[in-house]
């Protein structure tokens, strides 16, 4: 069974800091029950005292991931931010020592956690203000770790883009996270972080600008880079699951009680078409039947107009060229469906995919890039645009950096996050941490930019 290290060392670069006995009920501290709405509510107790300091600010799980192994030097680098030591988790100590070997700035620790082994998780959990994981696939190796931080009032942030996952951490957890103040953001990687901040922004500058909401929102993507094992595994799984059906529903995340007519306006696009407004064709994006859901239980949380849609594209260009990509690409997108929804062929590219703990190369990863242009307008007419972009490939870079600032605004910036310290539930990156996202992001070099009135 895996367990913590149990040689203490007052020298946290040796990895071998010591944990506090385990122990599967919550810790000192709880809040008082706070009241809030339904599922939408989040939890607002003015009363909640805080929790005993715990050995680390931030524990990283599955960290000899090949995400996780750049969010690992990412942390390393960044960790004079927090005032106490992090720690890197996992199954192999080998692989782990490895991984902090080849880490420069703040040595890790290291503690030792099996996704299947309740107990390892509970400790785990118990010894860290905030557990960020990068281990997937999440719907088979991240339920146990969720529970186990929403046990221990351990915030949590990860990088999983399986929505029908998350709609099931919804139903099991929200209620208790929202009561304890405990939040649990997944989808902090390039799922689903330029979307949700994209329309959080265009919401709250039409708000600014012109006190109105949002009513209309589209975001057209530009990308560069290359897909890892880790997240093709995920991919396969929702497949051979059943799961991948779930991605049909527009509202899959969407709080009981608040989900819109289904109209036309919130149908994925299928097909190519020509955008006056953005001056570039469009064609049918894959990450968008993630995104959009995403978005729009950030609108629900957040209080958005009931009327608010929200669609996502790819961006080709304009042009003869423009329209033969966005053509291309739009039959691209039905053919790789259809494929991915019969087994034997599913089963035949699998064979062929990057495992696991694989991905681009670092030459690749270096010469990527995203850019996600947005454009948004109020039922009276008001626009407003602006744009989120980023030099390295977004799947791998991107991601590192969205997850790892998401985890370090939990420990860094807890008193400025949205609804106060003692909000909490099964959250988005928009609605976890708002603007302190997007102020953390430009410090750390990613161009986020409303234009001008």
């Amino acid at each position: 069974m895996a367990q913590a290290p149990d040689t203490p060392s007052a020298d946290t670069s040796a990895g071998q800091a010591p944990l506090p006995p385990m122990d599967t009920a919550p810790p000192d501290g709880k809040a008082a029950p706070g009241e809030f709405a339904a599922e939408d509510g989040i939890a607002a107790d003015e009363q909640a005292s805080a929790p005993p300091a715990r050995p680390y600010a931030l524990v990283l799980f599955g960290a000899s991931g090949f995400v996780g192994r750049q969010a690992a030097q990412y942390l390393a680098q960044h960790a004079d931010m927090v005032d106490r030591p992090w720690a890197i988790a996992g199954r192999n100590q080998e692989r782990l020592e490895a991984i902090r070997a080849r880490c420069t700035g703040h040595l890790p620790d290291i503690v030792l956690a099996n996704a299947d082994d309740t107990a390892s998780l509970n400790i785990l959990a118990s010894c860290a203000d905030v557990v960020m994981s990068t281990a997937g696939p999440f719907a088979v190796l991240g339920s146990g770790l969720v529970a186990a931080c929403v046990r221990q009032r351990t915030h949590y942030v990860d990088i999983t883009g399986e929505t029908p996952w998350v709609r099931d951490l919804i139903a099991r957890h929200h209620a208790q996270a929202a009561d304890d103040g405990t939040r649990i953001v997944p989808l902090c990687g390039f799922d689903s972080v330029p979307s949700d901040l994209s329309a959080f922004l265009a919401h709250s500058t039409l708000m600014q600008r012109h006190s109105e909401p949002a009513y209309r929102v589209k975001a057209a993507f530009r990308l560069r880079g290359g897909f890892n094992g880790g997240t093709l595994a995920s991919m396969f799984h929702l497949f051979d699951s059943g799961e991948a059906r779930m991605l049909s529903d527009p509202f899959l995340l969407n709080p009981p009680g608040l989900r819109p007519y289904s109209g036309p306006q919130h149908a994925d696009p299928s097909s190519p078409q020509w955008d006056d407004k953005l001056g570039h064709w469009l064609a049918p994006f894959y990450m968008g039947p993630i995104n959009s859901r995403v978005v729009r239980r950030s609108a629900a949380l957040l209080g958005f107009s009931p009327d608010f849609a929200y669609r996502e594209y790819l961006q080709t260009g304009s042009g003869i060229g423009g329209a033969l990509a966005a053509g291309s690409l739009s039959f691209a997108e039905a053919v790789t469906q259809a494929v991915l929804n019969w087994a034997p062929m599913r089963h035949l590219i699998q064979s062929y995919a990057p495992a696991p703990g694989t991905g681009p190369s670092e030459d690749v990863m270096n010469h990527g890039s995203f850019h996600c242009e947005w454009l948004a307008r109020s039922a009276s007419g008001k626009v407003v645009r602006g744009h989120i972009a980023d030099v390295g490939d977004p799947g791998n870079r991107g991601t590192t950096k969205m997850l790892c600032e998401s985890a370090l605004a939990l420990v860094v910036n807890r008193d400025e996050l949205p609804g106060g310290p003692a909000m909490g539930g099964i959250l988005t990156p928009a609605s976890a941490f708002g603007d302190v996202l997007v102020r953390r992001l430009r410090a750390a070099g990613m161009r986020i930019r409303v234009n001008p009135a």
